[in-house]
């Protein structure tokens, strides 16, 4: 029961240490435009802004982009996890796959995912493939480098054991691989997530798929401040809740684990 109580008042403590920090930020905001050292055209005030977001919370149109961008964001998001664990996991078994494809991954990597916009759109269209291949690209190799470290993190002495002792490979992958694999992959999943977000949004500004991103965009044109603040205020939370939320699967699924039940004690 103290540690339980303890741990909550640390959360306690957090959250309104958070909360402070958010409620200063928003009182700057107010009072740059106030004290006019920004024109108001270009930065609005924190409380037209909330206003407007307001609004656009009981609109059914707006739901209908959102919608369609966490879809994109998902599909994506899915797709690249799915091939770089499976990638990821057979490269990094293989020593001799890790050295012949490490040159290759390191060249691919680098590139921005905005710059193969264009070439999604040649290939794709305007539609929402073009957006989903610029997704996939850019989040999967967050997760399938973490992947190819993790598998290859796994301690020789205990694989040689494993060998020895005759244990069948499944049983190998489940009780040896996996778990020294999974802190990587939650680490590599947790990074995609916000990435895939990113790119959902920055690929429907470029390409014109229906989304929050062709929402500023069209607030852009318009030359409605207002209302651009208030989507990418949108934005902001959407990264926030998937950051807390893949957190929060990360800390579950890795209970055990040293690094998650130190930063409990801390």
């Amino acid at each position: 029961m103290p540690v339980l109580s303890t741990r909550r008042r640390r959360a306690l403590r957090r959250a309104t240490l958070g909360a402070a920090g958010l409620a200063g930020f928003l009182v700057v905001w107010q009072l740059v435009p106030a004290l006019g050292l920004v024109d108001p055209r270009y930065l609005p005030y924190v409380t037209d802004v909330l206003a407007r977001l307001a609004e656009q919370l009981v609109d059914l149109a707006f739901w209908r982009r959102l919608g369609s961008t966490m879809t994109s964001w998902a599909i994506g998001l899915t797709v690249a996890t799915t091939a770089a664990v499976v990638l990821g996991t057979i490269v990094g078994l293989v020593p001799f796959l890790r050295r012949a494809t490490h040159t290759t991954v390191e060249f691919l990597r680098p590139i921005p995912s905005v710059a193969l916009i264009p070439l999604a759109v040649l290939m794709f269209g305007i539609q929402p493939r073009a957006a989903l291949v610029i997704i996939v690209y850019a989040s999967f190799w967050q997760v399938f480098v973490q992947v190819i470290y993790g598998v290859a993190d796994v301690d020789t002495v205990a694989r040689d054991t494993a060998r020895s002792f005759g244990l069948p490979r499944h049983r190998q992958l489940s009780h040896l691989v996996l778990p020294t694999a999974l802190p990587y992959l939650m680490t590599g999943l947790r990074l995609a997530a916000a990435v895939a977000l990113i790119l959902a949004i920055t690929a429907e500004m470029v390409i014109g798929n229906l989304g929050l991103g062709r929402m500023i965009e069209l607030s852009r044109s318009a030359g409605d401040a207002t209302g651009l603040y208030a989507l990418v205020v949108v934005t902001g939370l959407l990264g926030l809740l998937v950051n807390l939320v893949f957190r929060f699967i990360e800390r579950r699924v890795l209970s055990w684990h040293q690094s998650v039940r130190g930063e409990e004690a801390w």
